[in-house]
């Protein structure tokens, strides 16, 4: 973990938004300003998909990143890279100090897979991520991808399976990103209620952008 924290104050920021328990938001960075999301009661995950908004085709690529930071976790100092191998932000400060890139997006499929048959129709992060794009209409069911699962545990077993654990986050925790470009945000403020990621119960985050 590379804790880090930040002198930047929310009244100073240029943009500030609550997104409410298990929904979705969509919205614009431009080149140079700072991105934080914000943990406002803890243990809440947020499922993030960024793209270049330049050209939306360019977008956030985890195989490349991982590669390239030689670590499964993100944490300050990480660079989110691209499709085409170009930076898209860098997180600068993070009091959490780990985020998931492996858990991927909650889905009807998943639900069902992983918890029972009843559970298909709940409400979903990729059902999230799509009504945003419906209804914003610069993205489209194509563009949605494999994405970061911000304040999100997810612990590596010895034989390489994945496990969904109590969150390391706690009420006020952040994370802060500069985009090295224009960039499109997708958020799911995660619904998730099968597992502890949300501490069984979905809660409000917050983003705020500064100049």
């Amino acid at each position: 973990m590379n804790l880090i924290n930040s002198d930047r104050r929310p009244e100073d920021a240029v943009y500030r938004h609550v997104i409410p328990a298990g929904e979705p938001w969509l919205f614009d960075v431009k080149k140079g300003q700072t991105l934080r999301l914000l943990d406002l009661e803890g243990n809440q995950a947020i499922d993030t998909l960024f793209y270049n908004t330049d050209n939306p085709r360019e977008r956030y690529d985890p195989q490349r990143t991982l590669r390239r930071q030689g670590k499964v976790y993100l944490t300050t100092g990480s660079v989110l890279y691209s499709n085409l191998g170009n930076p898209l932000l860098t997180i600068v400060a993070d009091t959490c100090g780990r985020h998931d890139t492996l858990g991927g997006a909650c889905s009807q499929e998943s639900n069902t897979v992983r918890y029972a048959q009843e559970k298909r129709y709940m409400h979903s992060c990729r059902d999230n991520f799509l009504c945003a794009c419906l209804h914003d209409g610069r993205l489209h069911k194509r563009d949605i991808g494999a994405n970061i699962n911000f304040f999100m545990n997810v612990p590596v077993t010895p034989e390489g399976g994945l496990t969904f654990e109590d969150g390391l986050s706690a009420p006020g925790k952040y994370v802060e990103l500069v985009a090295a470009c224009n960039v499109m945000v997708l958020i799911s403020n995660c619904p998730q209620l099968n597992n502890p990621c949300n501490g069984w119960n979905p809660t409000p985050a917050e983003v705020l952008v500064w100049n």
